[in-house]
């Protein structure tokens, strides 16, 4: 008997997006799409069209390139939102739009201040309006979680002959128990009349842990699409994982009557990926992607593992990827074979210029690091792209860093302000505080040190380190990024970003705001 399938509805550079500080570039986002596209994805969430100029226009460039999946951007159920999500999909080979209203009592007594006869209504021209765009319309009701069913069963009927083909159902505040969750989604199919006719989903949130159990719970009673993001990114604790759901379907297919179409071995890439354009890194013990997911450090296991592989592993390395991470090129590879790895690796970069200014920045790697590697090229672009995101209002010249038992490390640097060149140096409590401090001493710019993290992009002591700096300032908060085989140097890259980011006005606080 054939499996069903599992529609895998990625929504990283929407929900995840919505992490502080992870907003994405249009190219960032292009980048992205065709990974996931590449891993064979179903169906792209590829922002918010109504949040700004910014976000219109990385959806519909997205909706342009993407052949394979369905390309969605999400709404508000109001005329104005759908209107601008459905002109930024209709170019799209495979449109989508997805639109959502509260249902919770407390959402809609506190939030919409509606009734919620009001609600319904509200509702169902929202899919009308949708309608009018493409045949494939999604409906959620926020909140979900924390509605009543009996109110739920009402809103879900309407909008499903109203035209919705896809009734999404949202632990918004990650309140439910897999137990409670799977329940109700049978008791919706069950109660429903036209729940037939529809594609159940779900998007569970991660703030008690629980949204990739809550998701396999809706599965295993009859939800047929799950709304996930790439290492679990999203706003507060996060969505479900994309890998984790996956997998365990694939893994257990003992118990799921359904699979998904993922090519699994491009898991870790996406991953990695994902990370290095959101500053967001990997915890070494996270499942499927972490450093530490296939790795065994007690004697028993490894003495189990070299005997027979299943004795502590349910799945294979390289069947989500992790043989991905090979050498690709060295300091005397030519332009050709640089830009045809690129091209591999899903990176297009829109001019010759950009192509020569990427492979200058390779060629100065190569001269300090001998193998270079798929994720030196991911971060080699990415660090080029966030120096032409935001206008350079700072720029790094040069830097002296100075660390010595027993003595106070200082740090000089050499920036350019609006081309202006400017000199400082300060004391710290080692060479990268130090280097901070005297960067803060010609940008003055008050900001609050949120997150300084480094994760080194391979393996080695010559590998680079990539550095995510998050700053905060007027309730303004970015990410800050750099990269460099030197820690310290990576570190004040890092910083200028960030402060790049609060310079420029095109950085915007939430996408939804």
């Amino acid at each position: 008997m054939a499996k069903e399938k599992l529609i895998v509805f990625d929504t990283t550079m929407r929900d995840g997006e919505q992490s502080p500080g992870a907003s994405m570039t249009k190219e960032e986002k292009l980048r992205i799409a065709r990974q996931l596209e590449r891993m064979r994805v179903d169906v792209i969430e590829a922002g918010f069209p109504a949040a700004s100029d910014g976000d219109f226009d990385a959806v519909r460039a997205v909706a342009s390139i993407i052949k394979d999946s369905t390309v969605c951007g999400l709404a508000r159920a109001n005329e104005k939102d759908i209107r601008r999500c459905g002109e930024a999909v209709r170019v799209a080979k495979r449109p989508r739009v997805h639109t959502f209203i509260a249902t919770s009592p407390i959402h809609m007594e506190k939030k919409l201040r509606m009734e919620p006869s009001q609600v319904i209504e509200q509702a169902v021209r929202a899919v009308g309006w949708a309608r009018g765009y493409t045949d494939n319309v999604e409906f959620s009701p926020e909140d979900a979680g924390r509605s009543d069913i009996d109110f739920l069963c009402r809103i879900l009927e309407r909008v499903i002959k109203a035209g919705a083909t896809t009734i999404n159902i949202p632990d918004t505040v990650g309140y439910t128990l897999p137990e409670h969750f799977g329940k109700l989604i049978r008791t919706l199919r069950e109660r429903i009349p036209g729940s037939d006719k529809v594609v159940w989903s779900v998007h569970c949130h991660n703030d008690l842990g629980l949204a990739v159990a809550n998701s396999l719970a809706a599965v295993l009673n009859g939800a047929r699409q799950v709304e996930c993001t790439v290492n679990g990114l999203g706003e507060r604790a996060g969505n479900a994982a994309l890998e984790e759901i996956v997998m365990a379907v694939r893994t257990r297919q003992d118990m799921f009557p359904c699979d998904t179409d993922v090519d699994a071995t491009q898991i870790v890439p996406a991953s990695r990926l994902v990370s290095g354009i959101t500053g967001f890194p990997v915890q070494p013990n996270k499942a499927i992607v972490g450093a530490n997911a296939f790795a065994h450090e007690s004697g028993i296991h490894q003495d189990g593992v070299i005997k027979s592989r299943e004795t502590y592993e349910i799945m294979r390395a390289e069947d989500v990827g992790w043989n991905a991470n090979r050498l690709v090129l060295g300091k005397h590879s030519g332009r050709n074979a640089f830009r045809q790895r690129l091209t591999e690796l899903g990176i297009v970069l829109e001019s010759e210029e950009a192509l020569n200014a990427a492979f200058k920045r390779f060629k100065d790697l190569a001269d300090k690091k001998h193998e270079i590697f798929d994720e030196d090229l991911h971060a080699l672009i990415t660090e080029e792209n966030l120096e032409h995101a935001v206008d350079e209002h700072y720029r790094l010249v040069s830097l002296i860093a100075h660390s010595e038992t027993g003595e106070s490390p200082y740090a000089r640097i050499v920036v350019t302000e609006n081309g202006r060149e400017r000199k400082a140096e300060a004391k710290g409590s080692g060479p990268v505080d130090a280097s901070f401090k005297a960067l803060e001493a010609v940008a003055k710019s008050g900001a609050e040190l949120l997150l300084y993290s480094v994760n080194n992009i391979t393996t080695g002591t010559d590998a680079q380190g990539e550095v995510t700096v998050r700053l905060s300032k007027g309730g303004r908060i970015v990410n800050g990024q750099g990269a460099d085989t030197d820690i310290v140097v990576a570190s004040a890259k890092a910083y200028i970003n960030a402060l790049n980011k609060l310079h420029s006005r095109l950085e915007r606080v939430n996408p939804q705001v």
